[in-house]
């Protein structure tokens, strides 16, 4: 089987060389996506299409083909081919007719035809005959150019035509590997997963950047969309999964820095702690999914301080975008499902952030913070590559939910200080402790090992997260404590 493979538009604009660059590149990247599938398939040309060549015939794999070759970068379009000899007006209307009758009757229809070489018609003139003739002969309803019903697709190449069928729209962009390679900070919500996508259909290789704060299952939970996105879209090159253990820094920023600047504080360390990661990696460039105003920390003044906690610089492909149109293209691309169950953690910091921060006084709040504890974290900074990712995904460990607590039971309360303070938690004959989620996971340790400890956030995700963490650390006395609406404070839009 033949398939005939469009590029991206702006790569016909590029000059011959880099035209040239990157269309072998984009042969190179189908031919490493489809290498389990068919180890003999051939793609050939490098102008302004490619010819794939297949000997597979199973549908199923068919299909996974076609779905492999739409997400591929840089590809725009591609049909599936048959090839005749050209001859002349009357035989291009019987090779049309036998594909297209049966979809013509009672229908609208359009002819498109490119023609490539030297001939003594038109592509108009080739048009206007194929279609009068086709409406004659097929019984359909009438010719529509703006709106058709069909469209009849077609190329005369010298002396070869070419009917098109079974078109298949791809996600266009440039070929990965012909761009230069960026480092993403990925929380695994809605705005990181679609600026990675959006930057690996620009062609740059993507790694991602995790920064832990809710233990294990976060940074499973992260690894499996990041796996996800690299699997679907850029598994024709290998990129790198790092993961960096954040609880301290958080920790020390919530108990040392004013609140209305945690945020933006918070945000200036993960881009410190990037900086010296992508300059081990010699990557000159880091990506954020920040879109102007979203919240408190990414106001234009906040971003702009933000920023000056790196050299490197700070791409964010979603800067203009509203919310609603990223979540619109996270369900697009697959992400969606795994956004929604993802949590928050930089939205709980801060009661009151400010939104006008200035660089003087950020700085100033940084003084108070332990410089060792960020280079500890960078210092225990982990990576992997992402075909290697799956080996730890699958092996989740349950996290057993209860929605009664009982006497001799202590609920932890591990949401963030003022919240709790705010709207209490209150049980009556039942212990509780109140123990913030950014220290909970290093203070579990100092517990009764002989009481059941059941851990408590409004919404259940983080005290899921990190019980699933204690869980795989060997700790078998902590639960989920999930009470009846009726029972539980005014709930939070972030725990």
């Amino acid at each position: 089987m033949k398939l005939i493979l469009k590029s991206f538009a702006e790569i016909t604009i590029k000059s011959r060389p880099v035209r040239r660059q990157f269309m072998r590149q984009l042969g190179k990247n189908i031919r490493t996506v489809l290498r389990d599938l068919d180890p003999d398939v051939k793609v050939i040309g490098e102008w302004d299409n490619l010819e794939l060549f297949t000997a597979i015939e199973d549908p199923a794999q068919l299909q996974e083909l076609y779905a492999r070759l739409r997400c591929t970068p840089g590809i725009s379009h591609f049909f599936q081919v048959l090839e005749y000899p050209l001859g002349d007006f009357d035989q291009i209307v019987q090779h049309c007719k036998a594909h297209y009758a049966d979809l013509l009757k009672g229908r609208v229809f359009s002819v498109r035809c490119k023609r490539a070489g030297k001939h003594p018609f038109s592509s108009m003139d080739v048009e206007r005959y194929v279609g009068s003739q086709l409406r004659q002969q097929c019984g359909a309803a009438g010719i529509d150019l703006r709106n058709p019903d069909v469209e009849v697709r077609f190329e005369i190449r010298h002396d070869k035509l070419f009917i098109e069928y079974e078109r298949h729209q791809g996600i266009g962009g440039y070929p990965l590997g012909t761009v230069e390679q960026a480092l993403v900070l990925m929380s695994g919500g809605f705005d990181s997963t679609v600026a990675a996508y959006q930057m690996m259909r620009r062609g740059l290789l993507t790694h991602f950047c995790f920064f832990n704060l809710g233990g294990r299952a976060h940074e499973l939970g992260v690894k499996e969309v990041a796996h996800y996105l690299w699997k679907k879209y850029g598994s024709s090159h290998r990129v790198l999964f790092i993961s960096v253990p954040f609880e301290e820094v958080l920790g020390d920023i919530l108990e040392n820095v004013d609140d209305s600047h945690m945020g933006v504080v918070l945000k200036r360390m993960m881009l410190k702690a990037a900086d010296v990661i992508a300059e081990d990696l010699q990557l000159d460039t880091l990506v954020t999914g920040e879109a102007i105003s979203q919240v408190a920390s990414q106001t234009l003044t906040n971003l702009a301080v933000i920023d000056k906690a790196t050299d490197k610089l700070v791409l964010r492909p979603l800067i203009t975008e509203h919310k609603q149109d990223i979540i619109r293209t996270a369900v697009e691309i697959g992400t969606a499902e795994f956004a929604e169950n993802m949590p928050e953690y930089c939205g709980v910091i801060s009661v009151s952030p400010k939104t006008k921060a200035k660089l003087g006084r950020v700085v100033h709040e940084e003084t108070r913070l332990d410089p060792s504890i960020l280079q500890r974290a960078i210092e225990r900074t982990s990576m992997v590559t992402m075909d290697k990712v799956l080996n730890e995904l699958g092996k989740d460990l349950q996290v057993e939910h209860l929605n009664q607590a009982l006497p001799g039971q202590i609920v932890i309360d591990i949401r963030h200080p003022d919240q709790a303070e705010e709207q209490p938690l209150i049980l009556d004959g039942i212990e509780q402790l109140t123990v913030p989620f950014y220290a909970i996971n290093s203070r579990f340790k100092e517990f009764d090992p002989n009481r059941q400890y059941l851990l408590y956030c409004d919404q259940g995700m983080m005290s899921k997260l990190h019980a699933h963490h204690l869980l795989h650390e060997g700790y078998a006395n902590v639960r989920v404590y999930r009470p009846d609406p009726v029972q539980r404070p005014r709930a939070s839009s972030h725990a």
